[in-house]
Protein backbone atom coordinates (compact mmCIF):
# COMPACT_ATOMS: atom_id res chain seq x y z
CA UNK A 1 0.00 0.00 0.00
CA UNK A 2 1.41 3.09 -0.70
CA UNK A 3 0.12 6.60 0.59
CA UNK A 4 0.43 10.26 0.66
CA UNK A 5 -1.07 12.83 2.80
CA UNK A 6 -1.81 16.59 2.45
CA UNK A 7 -2.43 19.06 4.97
CA UNK A 8 -3.95 16.01 7.00
CA UNK A 9 -7.48 15.80 5.17
CA UNK A 10 -6.34 14.14 2.03
CA UNK A 11 -4.45 10.98 1.41
CA UNK A 12 -4.29 8.81 -1.54
CA UNK A 13 -3.81 4.50 -1.17
CA UNK A 14 -5.20 1.42 -2.84
CA UNK A 15 -5.63 3.63 -5.44
CA UNK A 16 -8.63 5.64 -3.67
CA UNK A 17 -8.34 9.42 -2.74
CA UNK A 18 -9.68 9.81 0.69
CA UNK A 19 -11.15 13.25 1.42
CA UNK A 20 -12.25 14.07 4.79
CA UNK A 21 -14.55 17.14 4.48
CA UNK A 22 -15.79 17.18 7.91
CA UNK A 23 -13.55 16.76 11.40
CA UNK A 24 -14.71 15.81 15.06
CA UNK A 25 -12.51 18.76 15.85
CA UNK A 26 -14.91 21.15 14.02
CA UNK A 27 -17.94 20.12 15.36
CA UNK A 28 -18.47 17.88 12.54
CA UNK A 29 -19.26 20.16 10.91
CA UNK A 30 -18.03 21.20 7.31
CA UNK A 31 -14.18 21.82 7.67
CA UNK A 32 -13.12 23.81 4.71
CA UNK A 33 -9.51 22.86 5.49
CA UNK A 34 -10.76 19.81 3.50
CA UNK A 35 -12.98 20.89 0.98
CA UNK A 36 -10.28 23.27 0.15
CA UNK A 37 -7.39 20.94 -0.14
CA UNK A 38 -10.00 18.26 -1.71
CA UNK A 39 -10.57 20.53 -4.58
CA UNK A 40 -7.04 21.10 -5.19
CA UNK A 41 -6.34 17.01 -4.71
CA UNK A 42 -9.20 16.33 -7.58
CA UNK A 43 -7.39 19.40 -9.91
CA UNK A 44 -4.58 17.38 -9.91
CA UNK A 45 -5.92 13.36 -10.11
CA UNK A 46 -2.83 11.16 -11.54
CA UNK A 47 -3.10 8.01 -12.85
CA UNK A 48 -2.75 6.28 -9.43
CA UNK A 49 -6.39 7.38 -8.70
CA UNK A 50 -9.11 5.01 -9.42
CA UNK A 51 -12.02 5.98 -6.86
CA UNK A 52 -12.95 9.16 -4.50
CA UNK A 53 -14.27 8.73 -1.49
CA UNK A 54 -15.53 11.58 0.96
CA UNK A 55 -15.53 10.74 4.84
CA UNK A 56 -16.10 12.53 8.24
CA UNK A 57 -14.45 12.24 11.37
CA UNK A 58 -16.67 11.92 14.60
CA UNK A 59 -19.82 11.14 15.13
CA UNK A 60 -21.10 12.46 11.94
CA UNK A 61 -20.58 12.37 8.34
CA UNK A 62 -20.98 15.89 8.03
CA UNK A 63 -23.38 18.57 10.14
CA UNK A 64 -23.56 21.06 7.57
CA UNK A 65 -21.95 24.70 8.08
CA UNK A 66 -20.64 26.22 11.10
CA UNK A 67 -23.70 28.24 12.11
CA UNK A 68 -21.61 30.12 14.90
CA UNK A 69 -19.74 30.91 12.63
CA UNK A 70 -21.68 32.33 10.37
CA UNK A 71 -23.37 34.38 13.55
CA UNK A 72 -19.86 35.12 14.64
CA UNK A 73 -18.93 36.96 11.19
CA UNK A 74 -18.94 40.82 10.79
CA UNK A 75 -20.15 40.66 7.50
CA UNK A 76 -22.40 37.26 7.13
CA UNK A 77 -22.96 38.04 3.33
CA UNK A 78 -19.26 38.13 2.59
CA UNK A 79 -18.54 35.15 4.76
CA UNK A 80 -21.07 32.98 3.52
CA UNK A 81 -20.54 33.86 -0.27
CA UNK A 82 -17.11 32.92 0.58
CA UNK A 83 -17.67 29.28 2.14
CA UNK A 84 -20.11 29.09 -0.41
CA UNK A 85 -17.53 29.92 -3.30
CA UNK A 86 -15.33 27.20 -1.55
CA UNK A 87 -17.65 24.30 -1.77
CA UNK A 88 -18.53 25.29 -5.07
CA UNK A 89 -15.12 25.00 -6.49
CA UNK A 90 -15.32 21.46 -4.87
CA UNK A 91 -18.71 20.55 -6.02
CA UNK A 92 -17.55 21.18 -9.95
CA UNK A 93 -14.27 19.27 -8.99
CA UNK A 94 -16.17 16.10 -8.42
CA UNK A 95 -18.96 16.77 -10.74
CA UNK A 96 -15.74 16.96 -13.57
CA UNK A 97 -13.97 13.80 -11.96
CA UNK A 98 -14.43 10.81 -14.35
CA UNK A 99 -13.85 7.89 -11.65
CA UNK A 100 -16.39 6.67 -8.98
CA UNK A 101 -17.38 9.23 -6.11
CA UNK A 102 -18.44 7.26 -3.15
CA UNK A 103 -19.79 8.05 0.09
CA UNK A 104 -20.38 6.49 3.43
CA UNK A 105 -22.83 8.48 5.63
CA UNK A 106 -22.57 7.23 9.36
CA UNK A 107 -25.05 9.57 11.53
CA UNK A 108 -26.10 12.85 10.28
CA UNK A 109 -25.74 14.26 6.78
CA UNK A 110 -27.14 17.75 7.15
CA UNK A 111 -27.25 21.18 4.87
CA UNK A 112 -23.90 21.20 2.83
CA UNK A 113 -23.02 17.59 4.12
CA UNK A 114 -26.70 16.74 2.69
CA UNK A 115 -25.50 18.48 -0.58
CA UNK A 116 -22.12 16.71 -0.74
CA UNK A 117 -24.49 13.10 -0.50
CA UNK A 118 -26.56 14.03 -3.40
CA UNK A 119 -23.55 14.56 -5.48
CA UNK A 120 -21.77 11.50 -5.13
CA UNK A 121 -22.04 8.60 -7.69
CA UNK A 122 -22.95 5.88 -5.14
CA UNK A 123 -23.81 6.71 -1.06
CA UNK A 124 -24.00 3.94 2.03
CA UNK A 125 -25.62 4.73 5.15
CA UNK A 126 -26.68 2.60 8.12
CA UNK A 127 -29.78 2.39 9.77
CA UNK A 128 -29.29 5.46 12.50
CA UNK A 129 -28.32 7.53 9.25
CA UNK A 130 -30.47 10.61 8.98
CA UNK A 131 -30.40 13.67 6.36
CA UNK A 132 -31.95 17.31 6.86
CA UNK A 133 -31.73 19.77 3.99
CA UNK A 134 -31.98 22.54 7.37
CA UNK A 135 -31.27 25.63 5.39
CA UNK A 136 -35.10 26.48 6.33
CA UNK A 137 -34.50 26.20 9.85
CA UNK A 138 -31.92 29.20 10.09
CA UNK A 139 -33.67 31.15 7.50
CA UNK A 140 -31.30 30.33 4.53
CA UNK A 141 -31.60 28.97 1.39
CA UNK A 142 -29.43 25.86 -0.16
CA UNK A 143 -25.91 25.63 -1.46
CA UNK A 144 -23.64 22.81 -2.49
CA UNK A 145 -25.59 22.31 -5.56
CA UNK A 146 -28.86 20.65 -3.52
CA UNK A 147 -31.30 22.90 -5.79
CA UNK A 148 -30.13 20.66 -8.82
CA UNK A 149 -28.66 17.44 -7.61
CA UNK A 150 -32.12 16.43 -5.16
CA UNK A 151 -34.70 16.99 -8.24
CA UNK A 152 -33.05 14.47 -10.44
CA UNK A 153 -32.32 12.00 -7.57
CA UNK A 154 -36.34 12.02 -6.09
CA UNK A 155 -38.24 14.33 -8.68
CA UNK A 156 -39.24 17.73 -8.72
CA UNK A 157 -42.20 17.11 -6.85
CA UNK A 158 -40.74 15.39 -3.91
CA UNK A 159 -37.77 17.66 -3.85
CA UNK A 160 -39.83 20.39 -3.11
CA UNK A 161 -41.62 18.85 -0.47
CA UNK A 162 -38.17 18.07 1.68
CA UNK A 163 -36.46 21.60 0.96
CA UNK A 164 -39.64 23.71 1.94
CA UNK A 165 -40.53 21.42 5.07
CA UNK A 166 -36.68 20.88 5.69
CA UNK A 167 -37.57 17.06 5.95
CA UNK A 168 -36.02 14.77 8.32
CA UNK A 169 -35.34 11.70 5.87
CA UNK A 170 -34.40 8.59 7.92
CA UNK A 171 -32.26 5.61 6.55
CA UNK A 172 -35.04 4.17 5.15
CA UNK A 173 -36.41 6.86 3.71
CA UNK A 174 -33.38 7.84 1.82
CA UNK A 175 -32.92 4.57 0.48
CA UNK A 176 -36.09 4.16 -1.11
CA UNK A 177 -35.52 7.94 -2.67
CA UNK A 178 -32.83 6.66 -3.88
CA UNK A 179 -30.62 9.19 -2.10
CA UNK A 180 -28.56 6.50 -0.05
CA UNK A 181 -27.94 3.46 -2.39
CA UNK A 182 -28.01 0.86 0.19
CA UNK A 183 -27.89 0.05 4.08
CA UNK A 184 -24.98 -1.36 6.20
CA UNK A 185 -24.48 -2.05 9.66
CA UNK A 186 -23.80 1.53 11.58
CA UNK A 187 -20.25 0.27 12.55
CA UNK A 188 -19.31 -1.02 9.25
CA UNK A 189 -20.49 2.29 6.94
CA UNK A 190 -16.84 3.77 6.58
CA UNK A 191 -15.23 0.88 6.24
CA UNK A 192 -17.66 -0.47 3.58
CA UNK A 193 -17.36 2.73 1.89
CA UNK A 194 -13.77 2.56 1.90
CA UNK A 195 -13.89 -1.21 0.18
CA UNK A 196 -16.30 -0.34 -2.46
CA UNK A 197 -14.10 2.37 -3.29
CA UNK A 198 -11.12 0.31 -3.02
CA UNK A 199 -13.12 -1.99 -5.35
CA UNK A 200 -14.41 0.23 -7.84
CA UNK A 201 -10.06 1.46 -8.04
CA UNK A 202 -9.81 -1.42 -9.31
CA UNK A 203 -12.13 -1.97 -12.02
CA UNK A 204 -12.06 -0.84 -15.36
CA UNK A 205 -11.62 2.91 -15.03
CA UNK A 206 -12.46 3.59 -18.35
CA UNK A 207 -15.62 2.10 -18.35
CA UNK A 208 -16.85 4.29 -15.41
CA UNK A 209 -15.63 7.74 -17.11
CA UNK A 210 -17.97 6.63 -20.10
CA UNK A 211 -20.75 5.61 -17.70
CA UNK A 212 -20.61 8.69 -16.05
CA UNK A 213 -20.18 10.64 -19.26
CA UNK A 214 -23.11 9.35 -20.69
CA UNK A 215 -25.36 9.61 -17.57
CA UNK A 216 -24.22 12.97 -17.42
CA UNK A 217 -25.98 13.42 -21.42
CA UNK A 218 -28.99 12.22 -20.79
CA UNK A 219 -30.83 14.01 -18.62
CA UNK A 220 -30.54 16.91 -21.64
CA UNK A 221 -30.53 14.13 -24.16
CA UNK A 222 -33.09 13.05 -26.58
CA UNK A 223 -33.34 9.02 -26.84
CA UNK A 224 -32.03 9.03 -30.24
CA UNK A 225 -28.81 11.12 -29.63
CA UNK A 226 -28.39 9.34 -26.36
CA UNK A 227 -28.20 5.96 -28.90
CA UNK A 228 -25.92 7.13 -30.67
CA UNK A 229 -23.48 8.50 -27.86
CA UNK A 230 -23.90 4.59 -26.75
CA UNK A 231 -23.25 3.21 -29.93
CA UNK A 232 -19.94 5.37 -30.97
CA UNK A 233 -19.08 4.37 -26.78
CA UNK A 234 -19.03 0.82 -27.00
CA UNK A 235 -17.43 1.02 -30.45
CA UNK A 236 -14.53 2.72 -28.97
CA UNK A 237 -14.59 0.82 -26.31
CA UNK A 238 -13.87 -2.80 -28.06
CA UNK A 239 -10.36 -1.19 -29.29
CA UNK A 240 -9.31 0.16 -26.33
CA UNK A 241 -6.91 -1.72 -23.85
CA UNK A 242 -9.86 -2.31 -21.21
CA UNK A 243 -12.90 -3.23 -23.27
CA UNK A 244 -10.25 -5.52 -24.93
CA UNK A 245 -9.14 -7.32 -21.72
CA UNK A 246 -12.51 -7.98 -20.46
CA UNK A 247 -13.96 -9.36 -23.57
CA UNK A 248 -10.64 -11.76 -23.24
CA UNK A 249 -10.50 -12.69 -20.03
CA UNK A 250 -14.92 -13.40 -20.16
CA UNK A 251 -13.66 -15.57 -23.38
CA UNK A 252 -11.03 -16.99 -21.51
CA UNK A 253 -13.35 -17.40 -18.20
CA UNK A 254 -10.17 -15.69 -15.97
CA UNK A 255 -10.67 -12.92 -14.14
CA UNK A 256 -9.63 -9.72 -15.64
CA UNK A 257 -6.84 -7.68 -14.92
CA UNK A 258 -7.33 -4.06 -15.91
CA UNK A 259 -4.34 -2.80 -14.38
Amino acid sequence: MTSTEQAGYVSTADGVLQITIATAANGTSMDFGGIVAGTAALRSLGSDVGAVLLTGTGANFCAGGNVRGFAAATDRAAHIYGLATDLHHFVRALDATTVPVVVGVHGWAAGAGMSLVCAADIALGGPSTKLRPAYPGIGLSPDGGMSWTLPRIVGLGRAREILLTDAVLDADEAVRLGILSRLVADDEVQAEALQLARTLAAGPRSTYASIKTLLAQSTSSALSDQLDRERDAIAAAANGATGREGVDAFVAKRKPNYS
